[in-house]
């Protein structure tokens, strides 16, 4: 007995397993398996972006982060071209992030270089008067070789022109001159050649003796230095020494004044009167030296009386 089949059942699962398999296989060539997050960012170069293509990638430090979605001259100002980026979302891009234009290698091929970016900095986020957050900008190698290039064909310029006008004919004139002066200084110190070593021998012993001299100084300046600070030392005690016998002789002067004071006090009123008697003595020997040189008989009868008055 054979079993009855739904075909109905069977052409709707046939139906739905064939709509989820175009569905997958589309879902898995558009990437939706490992599709990413990425974020709109904004860029203005102020220089040519000749040989950058829409989906040029974006790296930073080296590493694909992103892609280039638009091209366009900036709105507001036609000097500079605006460029808008897909950049992964998660990738630290801060406030003093830099894109700059590179290229790769000899194919001309462009792309956009994210470098700097401290850990520490703000994350960069969107101004008011933009829709999305605007990286820096930086110049990109041509640009920087072709404005030294500049500079340096300009200063070569002005170094010409300086040069011709620093070479005039009295100048070359003088300069010919100086070059004669200077060949007969060369014959000059040739021709005393000898004297001109003779002179660097004396020279070097010269030096030799000074190296000496300085050898001897190094040995015998600390014996100077260790007598002169004995001899400082001496004249120190000698110094205080000196203070204390001075100290000393104040000391004795003030209690000799003293004594002097005191003996002077005592002795002076005896003195005195001794020299009185002395006085009177000296006149009384005076007059007897008178009477003896008068009347040398005294000194044997000794002296006569005196004569007596009238009426005595």
């Amino acid at each position: 007995m054979e079993a009855k089949v739904n075909y109905t059942i069977v052409g709707a699962f046939v139906l739905v397993l064939g709509l989820a398999l175009i569905a997958g296989v589309l879902w898995l060539s558009s990437g939706g398996a490992y599709r990413r997050v990425y974020d709109p960012y904004l860029a203005y170069m102020n220089e040519s972006v000749s040989g950058l293509s829409l989906d040029a990638p974006v790296r930073y430090r080296g590493v694909e982060v992103g892609r280039v979605r638009r091209i366009a001259l900036a709105p507001k100002d036609i000097e500079r071209v605006q460029l808008t980026l897909e950049i992964e979302r998660g990738t630290p891009v801060k406030v003093d992030t830099v894109a700059v234009l590179r290229v790769q290698g000899l194919t001309g091929i462009g792309y956009i270089e994210l470098s700097g970016g401290h850990r520490d900095s703000a994350t960069l986020q969107a101004q008011r008067d933009e829709p999305h957050p605007v990286i820096k900008t930086g110049p990109s190698l041509m640009v920087r070789l072709d404005a030294t290039l500049s500079a340096l064909v300009d200063n070569l310029s002005r170094t010409s022109e300086s040069l011709n006008a620093l070479m005039d004919d009295d100048n070359r004139l003088a300069f010919k001159r100086a070059l004669a002066d200077v060949e007969t200084l060369t014959r000059t110190v040739a021709a005393r050649g000898a004297t001109i070593d003779a002179g660097v021998v004396n020279a070097a012993r010269a030096l030799e003796n000074a190296a000496r001299v300085t050898a001897r100084l190094n040995t015998d300046v600390p014996r100077i230095m260790e007598r002169l600070q004995r001899s400082a030392e001496t004249f120190d005690n000698m110094s205080s020494a000196v203070e204390l016998a001075g100290s000393n002789v104040t000391r004795f002067t003030e209690a000799a004044r003293d004594d002097v004071h005191r003996f002077t006090a005592g002795l002076l009123p005896e003195v005195q009167s001794l020299l009185g008697e002395a006085h009177r003595l000296t006149g009384s020997l005076q007059r007897i030296a008178e009477d003896v040189e008068r009347n040398p008989g005294v000194l044997l009868y000794g002296k006569a009386p005196p004569k007596k008055g009238p009426g005595e």
